[in-house]
């Protein structure tokens, strides 16, 4: 067949690059030449850096879209810590409890922000691999000692209050108690081991965390409902007079009120820390860039800050100085409006599904640090079947064990609010950016300034968060 094509020479050669230059119909081109090898003999190492050049063709890949890294970011961030904000609107009062919500939700943007513009200047692939990048390796392990501390006991907390909410706990009623009566659902540890079997399990072996975008999509959206029948009940109730007049500032009048105080604002920047997964998403994010990134932070934290600060403050409102660390147990009563049973079933069946789709989410993140800390070197999970699901498998074991030792989610709260959560979300993001700032991607005076306060900040609020938990712990052992 006659062809007008002629063979390309051996000694020719392709260049390939990134170019700005407009063309001749005035729009900007993104690729031009350049040289590879020389006289058709191709070196190795002159494909370094092909990542950053565009593929020719068609190819399929696993790319999530921004409304899936979306839903697993917001997955990340809104889980059992929502839970725990109406009980620091009692110790903050109204006003200051918002004014801090709002302010924690824009310092961990910032703090993200910062965290994947350094992360692609030193082409890291993890939160690991970007802090050893800045602060050495003996800092790398440390920080994924702080992943695995943090993420582990929120899924002990997830655990606590699945067993608290449906087999009930000492003061509350479960659920199955008030459908079944009583019974061998009764038993805390034997629901939670059935949930972590049946439920968790099968979403935890799942092996990419783009997989769980549905079932975060689905989390999200079971959020929203609660939030929903929060604010509904509380206007409600609201319009017929039948709140109390909230407090709008922190009480000083004592000095438990001091000390709840000062335990109480680890709890607040526990809520969005999300670090530990922006990387994950990040790696499979459609078309990633940190421009793309930051679109995706900043739309997850308006959904946040809108979400923590409907629950947080309609949860106060509905029940004042009653409110419990898990807000969740309060819905056992009679809420003073009509078709109270089926509300009160509404949120808090509706909220155990939302932490059973969370729950997978962080585990991801837990299981792929134990391998990086444990395992160094020996590849990524998705080229090691059988390891990644032992890995599963001592995990959640290790996980169900704790959540039969620990009695209540505000003492995990505090204390992983105090250390692991601000140095995730704060400490570490700060020092990565001021140790790089010099090594071709400077900061401008104002994120620098703002790095230093959240070093500063975090370090203080870790410090008094400690100091805070050790005394409260003495004082009730006296």
């Amino acid at each position: 067949m006659d062809s007008n094509y002629a063979a390309i020479p051996r000694s020719s050669f392709v260049e390939l690059q990134l170019n700005d230059e407009i063309d001749d119909n005035g729009s900007k081109s993104n690729v031009k030449l350049q040289t590879f090898g020389v006289n058709g003999v191709i070196d190795i190492d002159d494909f370094e850096d092909l990542d950053d050049f565009p593929l020719i063709g068609d190819v399929k890949n696993e790319s999530a879209g921004i409304p899936g890294a979306v839903f697993n970011l917001t997955t990340s961030i809104i889980g059992a810590g929502i839970m725990a904000l109406p009980a620091t609107m009692k110790v903050l009062g109204l006003g200051l409890g918002f004014v801090l919500i709002v302010l924690m939700g824009v310092l961990s943007e910032i703090s993200v922000e910062l965290l994947i513009r350094f992360s692609v200047h030193c082409k890291a692939t993890s939160y690991g691999e970007v802090v050893q990048t800045a602060l050495g390796r003996p800092a790398r392990i440390l920080s994924e000692i702080c992943i695995i501390i943090n993420n582990a006991g929120v899924l002990v907390v997830y655990l606590i209050i699945m067993g608290d909410v449906m087999s009930g706990s000492l003061h509350h009623i479960g659920v199955f108690d008030q459908w079944l009566g009583n019974g061998f659902w009764d038993h805390r540890k034997l629901v939670i081991l059935v949930t972590v079997v049946v439920f968790l399990a099968p979403l935890c072996f799942l092996e990419r965390i783009d997989s769980l975008s549905l079932t975060s999509a689905a989390s999200v959206a079971l959020a929203v409902v609660f939030v929903l029948v929060c604010f509904a009940v509380a206007f409600i109730k609201l319009v017929e007079g039948k709140i109390d007049t909230p407090r709008m500032g922190p009480d000083f009048g004592s000095k438990q009120a001091i000390l709840d105080l000062l335990v109480v604002i680890p709890i607040m920047t526990n809520a969005y820390v999300c670090h530990f997964n922006v990387q994950p998403i990040y790696n499979e994010l459609e078309g990633r860039s940190p421009q793309k990134m930051n679109r995706v932070g900043r739309i997850t934290t308006v959904l946040c800050v809108m979400v923590y600060a409907s629950t947080a403050i309609s949860g106060y409102l509905l029940f004042g100085k009653d409110t419990e660390s898990d807000i969740l147990t309060n819905f056992d009563k009679d809420l003073g409006i009509r078709y109270s049973s089926i509300l009160n079933y509404i949120v808090r069946v509706g909220y155990i599904l939302h932490l059973v789709l969370v729950f997978p989410v962080i585990h991801f993140s837990l299981r792929q640090t134990v391998n990086a800390l444990v395992f160094e070197g020996s590849g990524p999970l998705l080229e090691n079947r059988k390891r990644s699901v032992v890995l599963t498998m001592v995990l959640l074991a290790l996980i169900y064990i704790g959540s039969t030792m620990i009695p209540n989610i505000w003492v995990a709260f505090k204390f992983t609010g105090a250390t692991t959560a601000v140095s995730l979300g704060f400490i570490f993001p700060s020092l990565i950016a001021l140790r790089l700032n010099k090594q071709g991607d400077n900061l401008t005076s104002r994120e620098k300034l703002m790095s230093w306060f959240m070093l500063i900040m975090a370090s203080a609020v870790s410090i008094v968060g400690v100091i805070g938990n050790v005394y409260s712990i003495n004082s009730k052992s006296k």
